[in-house]
């Protein structure tokens, strides 16, 4: 996609777009209203901007476009929306032992049961162990400090899908 073209898109046709990043509503209609923007460089730094300041709502609103880390069927069922970008995050989940999925499993029912919401991680290059293990890292903490910490990896979703999405294929005329 030319950069010309994601800046004409109509508004519609972009909200499904960044909508593909990141599911907060908020955050998408704050990138609809970015534009137009002249460079890739920029596109990422309003994507940060928008992510700035949002309630806890548009937070979980956020992390609910993602599947528990290891739930390949909900991922495929629930998340159809944003399956070109987010297919392959979890791929090294698929090649991981029954033990260390069902340790992950657990994990990631006592991490929504103590915080009320799905533990949120940047998957990409990760196993699932390596994700077993930040999620028993992370499960001591308070609400407010995971809070902080999902959306930060929220945050490194939604930049890694734009260079997915925008990266390599935007040109700048």
């Amino acid at each position: 996609m030319r950069l010309e073209d994601l800046n004409q898109l109509s508004v519609a046709e972009a909200s499904h777009t960044f909508m593909q990043c990141c599911t907060s509503s908020t955050w998408v209609n704050n990138m609809v209203a970015a534009r137009p923007f002249a460079d890739t460089t920029a596109i990422k730094k309003a994507a940060d901007d928008a992510w700035l300041g949002l309630t806890e709502q548009d937070y979980f609103e956020a992390f609910e476009g993602h599947p528990k880390i290891g739930d390949v069927s909900s991922l495929r069922a629930k998340y159809a929306n944003t399956k070109e970008l987010a297919g392959n995050e979890q791929g090294l989940v698929k090649e991981a032992n029954d033990d260390v999925l069902e340790v992950l499993s657990q994990g990631n029912s006592d991490y929504e049961a103590k915080f009320g919401f799905i533990f949120i991680v940047c998957a990409t290059g990760k196993s699932a162990k390596q994700m077993s293990d930040l999620l028993q890292t992370r499960l001591p903490n308070n609400k407010a400090q995971e809070l902080v910490n999902a959306a930060e990896e929220q945050r490194k979703i939604f930049q890694l899908r734009i260079t997915k999405a925008f990266g390599n294929a935007l040109t700048e005329g």
